[in-house]
C-alpha cells in the first residue's frame, strides 16, 4: 500500500492555524500582565496663572490604604503631562503637585484613569485680596468666654495667583484669650488644623496657610476669662465688607452706631450685630454682658423651650431678609450661622465643651493620637448629618491634609523625628480606621 501523500495546501494552513493561535495566546498573556500590573493613571498639570501646561513639578502618588503610602513620584514633561501605574487593588489614591512650595491635591478614586489639576504662581503679596467677613459667636461657660472667630478671605488676583509668606493672614486676639482650636479650609476643600503663629506684636497672630485663587477660611476657637461682662475690640488688620458678632439674645450687647442689628427669624434667641465696610485699626470696640449659649445647630429657638426647625436642616438654619428690604449678608448666611459648616459646627461645640482648654504656646505640634481620634469621631458624626459630605470623604480630605502639614513640620525642623514618627502612627491608624468603616458600608 502507498503511502498517503500530504497536501501542501493543507500544511500550509496548519501553520498558519499554528501561528495565529500562538498570536492570540502571545496577545492575552500581554492583556492579564497589563492586567495585573494595575492601570496606567494619566494626568496633566495647568499652570493657571500663565495658561500654560505645568513643567517641572514634582508629582507624587499616595496610596490610602493603611495610611497614607507614597506610591510613586515623578516630574511633568514639557506639556505638564505625567503617569503612574496604579495597582489593581482598588484602593483610592490621592496626587499632590508641588508647584513654587505650595501643594495642590486632586482625588483619585478606583478606576480612575484620567485627571487634571490646577495649580498658581506664588507670590509674597499679590493685589486682590479681600476680607468678605470676619465673625464672632460669644458665648458664656462658667467663668468663661467662648469665641469662635471666623475669616472668610478672597483672593481675585488677576491673573491668580496664590499668596504664601509668613505671616500670610494676621489677626488679633483679646487679651489672655487662649486658643483651643484652629482651622483653615480652602475653596471646595475640607477643614484642616493649621496653627496660628505668635507676633512681635502682643496678642498680634498669623496663619502660615496659602492663600490659593478663591476663598479661604479661617476659624479659631478661643475663650477668655469672663466676670459677667466683656469690652472687646476686633482691632481688624484689613478692610472688612462684613463685621460680624453673634450672642444669645439673654446677652446684651452695647457698640458703636457703626453696628446694625439685624433679626434672624429662624434663631430667634440670637442677636446678630452688623458693621459694613470695617476699616483697618478702626475702633470698634463693644461691650457684652450676660451669659447664655447658642442654640446647636437644627434648633429652633423660638422660645424658652427650644425646638426642632421646621423645614431646614441646615446648620444654624440662616439670616432672615427683613421684610422690606434685601438681605445684604445673603452671601455670608453661612459663615455668620454655621461657621465652616456641619464638620466644624460640631466641633466649635467639642472645643466650647472641653473640660480642660491648654494655652497656646508659640509651637504647638501636630495633633495628638487622642485629638486625631476626637477629630475624626467629630468628622465622622458631622458627615451623618442630612446634607453632609459622606463620611469617608471628609475624613480622607482631613487626614490627609493632616498628614501633609507634618510632613511640612517635620522638613521645617518644628518636631523632633520621635514626634514626628509618633504623630504620624497615629494619623495612619485613624485614616486605616475611616477606610475600613467605608469598605463595610459600599
Amino acid at each position: 500500500m502507498k503511502g498517503r501523500r500530504i497536501s501542501p495546501r493543507i500544511f500550509v494552513g496548519t501553520r498558519r492555524t499554528t501561528t495565529l493561535a500562538r498570536g492570540i495566546i502571545a496577545f492575552l498573556v500581554l492583556m492579564l500582565a497589563a492586567a495585573a500590573s494595575g492601570q496606567i493613571l494619566d494626568g496633566r498639570v495647568k499652570n493657571g496663572t500663565t495658561m500654560k501646561p505645568a513643567a517641572g513639578d514634582d508629582v507624587i502618588l499616595f496610596k490610602l490604604s493603611q495610611g497614607m503610602e507614597e506610591a510613586g513620584r515623578t516630574k511633568t514633561d514639557a506639556n505638564g503631562n505625567f503617569s503612574f501605574r496604579q495597582p489593581p487593588d482598588g484602593t483610592p489614591h490621592l496626587i499632590r503637585v508641588l508647584h513654587q512650595g505650595v501643594s495642590y491635591h486632586k482625588m483619585a478614586p478606583p478606576a480612575t484613569t484620567s485627571v487634571e489639576i490646577a495649580v498658581y504662581d506664588a507670590a509674597k503679596k499679590v493685589e486682590g485680596l479681600t476680607v468678605t467677613a470676619d465673625v464672632m459667636r460669644f458665648e458664656v461657660e462658667g467663668n468663661d468666654l467662648k469665641v469662635t472667630r471666623l475669616f472668610a478671605v478672597e483672593n481675585n488676583s488677576n491673573p491668580p495667583k496664590t499668596q504664601m509668606n509668613d505671616h500670610n493672614f494676621e489677626f488679633y486676639l483679646p487679651e489672655g484669650a487662649l486658643v483651643d482650636q484652629a482651622m483653615a479650609r480652602t475653596a471646595n476643600g475640607q477643614p484642616v488644623n493649621t496653627n496660628p503663629v505668635p507676633q512681635p506684636d502682643k496678642n498680634r497672630y498669623a496663619f502660615v496657610f496659602p492663600l490659593r485663587p478663591g476663598e479661604t477660611q479661617f476659624q479659631i476657637a478661643f475663650h477668655l476669662p469672663y466676670a459677667g461682662q466683656a469690652t472687646l475690640n476686633p482691632r481688624s488688620i484689613y478692610r472688612v465688607d462684613h463685621l460680624v458678632a453673634m450672642l444669645p439674645k439673654s446677652m446684651k450687647f452695647s457698640g458703636p452706631p457703626s453696628f446694625q442689628a439685624m433679626a434672624d427669624p429662624d434663631q430667634t434667641d440670637a442677636l446678630v450685630e452688623v458693621a459694613s465696610n470695617a476699616q483697618p485699626r478702626q475702633d470698634l470696640s463693644f461691650n457684652i454682658s450676660g451669659s447664655g449659649t447658642l442654640p446647636v445647630r437644627g434648633e429652633n429657638t423660638g422660645g424658652a423651650g427650644g425646638g426642632r426647625a421646621s423645614g431646614d436642616t441646615r446648620p444654624g438654619g440662616g439670616l432672615g431678609a427683613p421684610s422690606d428690604a434685601p438681605d445684604p449678608l445673603e452671601k455670608y448666611r453661612w459663615y455668620i450661622l454655621g461657621g465652616f459648616g456641619a464638620v466644624l459646627v460640631i466641633g466649635a461645640f467639642y472645643v466650647a465643651k472641653r473640660p480642660q482648654a491648654a494655652a497656646f504656646g508659640p509651637r504647638r505640634g501636630p495633633l495628638r493620637e487622642e485629638e486625631a481620634a476626637e477629630m475624626s469621631r467629630d468628622s465622622a458624626a458631622s458627615a451623618a448629618a442630612p446634607a453632609s459630605p459622606p463620611t469617608s470623604g471628609v475624613l480622607l480630605e482631613a487626614l490627609k491634609e493632616e498628614l501633609f502639614q507634618l510632613e511640612i513640620e517635620r522638613q521645617q525642623g518644628k518636631i523632633s523625628q520621635p514626634e514626628y514618627e509618633k504623630h504620624k502612627a497615629a494619623l495612619d491608624q485613624t485614616l486605616a480606621r475611616a477606610l475600613k468603616r467605608a469598605g463595610r458600608r459600599t
